[in-house]
């Protein structure tokens, strides 16, 4: 089966530990996410969410990989859309690598899911580059550029 991916890398001028929190803390997520927040005890295995400021569930799955500050791997299905959440799971990996001889972390992301055209990645390959903007301008400048979905 073919599946649907979508890769996003960028460059933020941080440290490793500093990412690692923002991609794992309430208090990071809730400041860059666009209204919503991640809630985990980040353990291989255990239970992961995306929750809107509201408490609604956005999204939920498990933590499949944790190699701290360096690799996050969670399985991941859609909560609130009918369509999307008949997709199934999806996986998306995070990867943190510093670059040698700079303050710099270079962030990939990869959302895949083991379906041939997506809408899931369709969705995700829109929300993705705002969140992941607004947590550059976050960690870099203290400051969001995106507001918070209505």
């Amino acid at each position: 089966m073919s599946e649907s991916k979508f890769v996003y890398v960028t460059y933020i001028k941080t440290t490793q530990q500093r990412l690692w929190s923002a991609l794992t803390t309430k208090e990071f997520t809730q400041q860059y996410w666009l209204g919503a927040y991640c809630e985990s005890d980040w353990k291989p295995g255990s239970s992961w969410k995306l929750l809107f400021t509201d408490g609604r569930l956005a999204d939920a799955g498990d933590i499949l990989e944790i190699d701290p500050p360096r690799r996050l791997v969670i399985k991941w299905r859609n909560e609130w859309s009918a369509d999307l959440k008949a997709e199934g799971y999806s996986t998306c990996t995070f990867e943190i690598e510093p670059v040698e001889g700079t303050e710099t972390m270079k962030l990939t992301v990869i959302h895949s899911i083991d379906r041939p055209e997506s809408p899931f990645i369709q969705a995700v390959s829109g929300g993705w580059p705002r969140i992941l903007s607004n947590l550059k301008s976050l960690l870099e400048t203290g400051a969001v550029i995106l507001p918070k979905k209505a």
